[in-house]
């Protein structure tokens, strides 16, 4: 439908491109003005930009000048000249826009002008890479362009002090990856002195490659995890229960999918032995994933094979290797349920502190923008969720590229047979060739069908960045043999070689469709760089998974029914297009995948964004008496109003729990009795009591000095926000990987979701307050004051193995408000950490 409405009316986009076309004709107007400055006068234009702009001027107004003294910079600096596409690419990224460019075409230079322009407003421009290595090379290339302008380059790496890292975000230009921006906001949100933060607010992003950071790390989380104490006692619990249950019976078990869950049975089994009315209610979120890894555990992992038992520990078996993976421990409480189970001592539990998806991390800037070779496949999702339309902005030179159709084969044998026979025959006259593989087992496996023919070869698969780019850039000389996974060299061009070109440019061989076309468009386009002859093809079998998972069977019995041999291909477009339709459904379904991740994610944005600001608030106030009064006042109110229901009459009103809830929580023994409230309307018992709690905090704040009672606040509020926040995530965490099972009872699980964690979210606020009401009023104030960390934390991204290094701690002043061994402040008689700090 899309299709035929861009017929109809015209691509948006190719109008939008005819506009912009006119700020090229002014840039290029004013590039003989520029060339007559010199150095110190092209970079007195920074200062003048500046001035004008805080003057008022829009960016877009001073954008033609700004991009023709860049253009005039680079060419002085950097020897390199913009073609009039690429000042059309760097102005669609100045609005937001992604700039769809083809390899070879320059964007690194594209980039920048709407960097150079946005950091003209002094409030830093972030420029976003996939790996280290190209977020250094950048910013020392292009830094030289930006520190000739006059403008300030970071570079943002992971491992850097909080004092390194401050200078890097303190720059006009910051470089670094996705991963180290993501998660030094999520620490900026987790420290204990306002000056411990790094991060500006988030203005401007370029993100390079946006189709590999926006959407194919958009499917996990970046996580801050810490270890936590725990109670075991619910681990041991859990596991004596299981060990009661029958398959088929109490539990069914899927082999195939590993899924193991609770029958009707089961449930009323876990009901009666816990002594509860219904396993599914929210207060039991906690029980039901207890149950749940304990079953896991028990059906699902199996000694000596899933893992082993060594020197009183579990020990994970790598099912690809067979290897031990010392240190390595399963998530979310699964290996605490294996412990309970061998009955080894069940270890401290990771925790999620902190968490966020890179699409909520992203649309936190004012202004986002992105380059990459392809994104019109993915165009809908760009636009839906991050705001971006693609613009396809043309190459500087047509494309001299043949794309032949596709080769398929009846086995996966006779096909790699077939690519070693054209990877020899290439070879053997000086043609390049590139080979992209989908897996890193497929690069090896036709590494070694290469040996055996003695053609030398490099194998690449993303391990070492910087000898990565080094082979990449070396693949276009004659000769060359190179192989890699598809994703492997991102960001880095392929030259020719001398005399390649009459070769007919680079070969690529592509031996499997991967499930995204945007990723074999990727791999086509090694070839043919600005105008250079090349040629793609893809090698496929009827045994790639691609082709088993959408109807090859119809193709394979055709194949039979026409006698062809093994070694035999089809070539053929109507081949080739059903391939595309099976990449195109395979699409739709991580495009789902993707959103449904996002929108649950979008519940907890909205709690994060609450708490996160609440937390600036305490950091950056001065005085929190107010809002620390307020939150005893909500206390206060809820627990008279749930004692004196409007329904009820006033005789039948419970006035002693009010006042034995007053003296545990906010007020002393024998500040209030019966006889004060007796008879009195629920406002004005509330006023009575508020009076009470308002003469202690003065008293309490003479006692200790104003200043300390400030200080004491902030200690108090920032640990119950921290600990209470931190076990709202991971409750949240806990509550979203059980609710697809809602939808067996007919319910929206997302809807569910949604009413169910807004109501923990509303329970957490009135544990805060609760919290911070009993300790300000309860709490002795000790000489040593001190803002404590709730946890120690790690960086990791839930789709890798990734880990960030500990950062080094800041030194902060040690101590504590009540030790753990203490007498607890509520008055019940038992050790604080055994009542209130457990």
């Amino acid at each position: 439908m899309l299709g035929l409405l861009k017929k109809v009316i015209g691509d948006p986009s190719q109008r939008d491109l005819k506009k912009m076309q006119k700020k090229v004709d002014q840039i290029e107007a004013l590039s003989d003005e520029m060339k007559k400055l010199s150095d110190d006068g092209l970079r007195q234009k920074t200062e003048e930009f500046k001035k004008r702009i805080q003057d008022g001027e829009s960016l877009d107004n001073i954008l033609p000048e700004a991009y023709a003294v860049v253009r005039e910079g680079s060419t002085r600096i950097l020897q390199m000249t913009p073609y009039p596409v690429q000042l059309l690419g760097a102005i669609a990224l100045h609005q937001g826009n992604i700039s769809e460019m083809k390899t070879g075409e320059g964007k690194t230079l594209v980039a920048t002008m709407p960097v150079y322009l946005n950091a003209l407003t002094g409030k830093g421009v972030h420029v976003v890479t996939v790996n280290d290595y190209l977020a250094r090379r950048d910013s020392e290339m292009m830094g030289e362009l930006y520190t000739f302008l006059g403008l300030t380059v970071g570079l943002n790496e992971s491992g850097l002090s909080k004092e390194e890292k401050k200078a890097a975000y303190e720059a006009d230009i910051t470089y670094g990856t996705n991963n180290e921006f993501g998660f030094d906001y999520l620490r900026d949100n987790m420290v204990l002195y306002k000056e411990q933060m790094v991060q500006r607010e988030l203005y401007f992003a370029l993100v390079d490659e946006v189709d590999s950071i926006l959407i194919d790390e958009a499917r996990t989380p970046l996580i801050i995890s810490g270890s936590v104490e725990r109670s075991t006692q619910l681990y041991l619990q859990a596991n004596a229960f299981v060990r009661t249950l029958k398959n088929e019976e109490h539990y069914t078990y899927d082999e195939k999918t590993k899924n193991v869950q609770l029958t009707e049975e089961g449930v009323n089994k876990a009901e009666r032995g816990f002594n509860i009315e219904n396993l599914f209610d929210q207060r039991h979120v906690q029980l039901i994933h207890h149950i749940n890894q304990a079953l896991k555990a028990h059906v699902t992992m199996h000694r000596d094979t899933d893992y082993v038992v060594e020197d009183g520990e579990i020990v994970i078996v790598d099912s690809f290797t067979g290897r031990l993976m010392k240190g390595r421990r399963y998530s979310d409480g699964l290996h605490q349920a294996i412990e309970a189970k061998e009955g080894l001592q069940i270890q401290r539990e990771s925790m999620t502190l902190a968490s966020i998806t890179f699409q909520n991390y992203f649309r936190k800037y004012e202004t986002l923008a992105g380059m990459t070779g392809t994104a019109k496949t993915e165009e809908e999702e760009f636009r839906n969720i991050y705001g971006m339309n693609v613009m396809s902005i043309p190459t500087n030179k047509p494309i001299a590229r043949e794309d032949r159709p596709d080769l398929i084969y009846k086995t996966m044998k006779a096909k790699f047979n077939a690519v070693v026979d054209e990877i020899e025959e290439l070879h053997k006259k000086g043609q390049p060739v590139l080979v992209g593989t989908v897996s890193v087992e497929t690069s090896e496996l036709v590494s070694g069908l290469l040996k055996k023919r003695r053609v030398p070869h490099h194998v690449l698969n993303a391990k070492n960045h910087e000898k990565e780019a080094e082979i990449i850039e070396n693949a276009g000389q004659k000769g060359a043999v190179t192989i890699a996974t598809n994703m492997a060299g991102r960001g880095t061009d392929i030259k020719l070689g001398e005399g390649v070109i009459e070769l007919g440019g680079l070969f690529v061989l592509g031996t499997e469709r991967h499930e995204s076309r945007r990723i074999d468009n990727q791999l086509r386009g090694r070839a043919g760089r600005q105008g250079d002859p090349g040629v793609s093809q893809f090698y496929l079998s009827m045994e790639d998974e691609l082709m088993r998972r959408f109807g090859s069977d119809n193709m394979r019995s055709m194949m039979e029914k026409l006698g062809m041999e093994e070694d035999q291909p089809i070539e053929s477009k109507l081949v080739t297009r059903a391939v595309e339709t099976a990449q195109k459904r395979v699409e739709g379904n991580n495009f789902d995948a993707r959103k449904q991740v996002l929108q649950y994610d979008d519940v907890m944005r909205e709690q994060r964004e609450i708490i996160y600001k609440q937390r600036m608030e305490v950091l950056e106030s001065e005085n929190l008496r107010e809002i620390v009064e307020n939150m005893i006042k909500s206390v206060v109110e809820r627990n008279v109003h749930a004692h004196t229901p409007a329904e009820e009459v006033p005789e039948d009103w419970d006035i002693a729990a009010i006042v034995n809830y007053m003296k545990g929580t906010v007020l002393n023994e024998g500040d209030l009795t019966e006889k004060d409230i007796w008879g009195k309307e629920p406002e004005e018992i509330i006023e009575v009591i508020w009076e009470k709690i308002k003469a202690n905090y003065d008293q309490k704040e003479q006692e200790f000095t104003p200043e300390r009672m400030r200080e004491f606040e902030k200690v108090i509020m920032l640990r119950s926000v921290d600990r209470k926040w931190m076990n709202h995530i991971d409750q949240m965490d806990q509550l979203r990987q059980g609710i697809h099972l809602r939808a067996y009872g007919q319910n929206d699980p997302l809807r569910e979701y949604k009413f169910e964690g807004f109501e923990m979210f509303e329970a957490m606020v009135a544990s805060i307050e609760e919290e911070v009401a009993m300790y300000i009023m309860k709490a002795q104030v000790e000489s040593n004051l001190e803002r404590e960390k709730v946890a120690e934390g790690k960086a990791v991204h839930a789709g890798s193995n990734q880990q960030q290094e500990k950062k080094k701690k800041q030194p902060v002043r040690k101590a504590s408000t009540i030790k753990r061994n203490d007498p607890c402040p509520c008055g019940s008689g038992k050790k604080h950490k055994q009542c209130c700090g457990a």
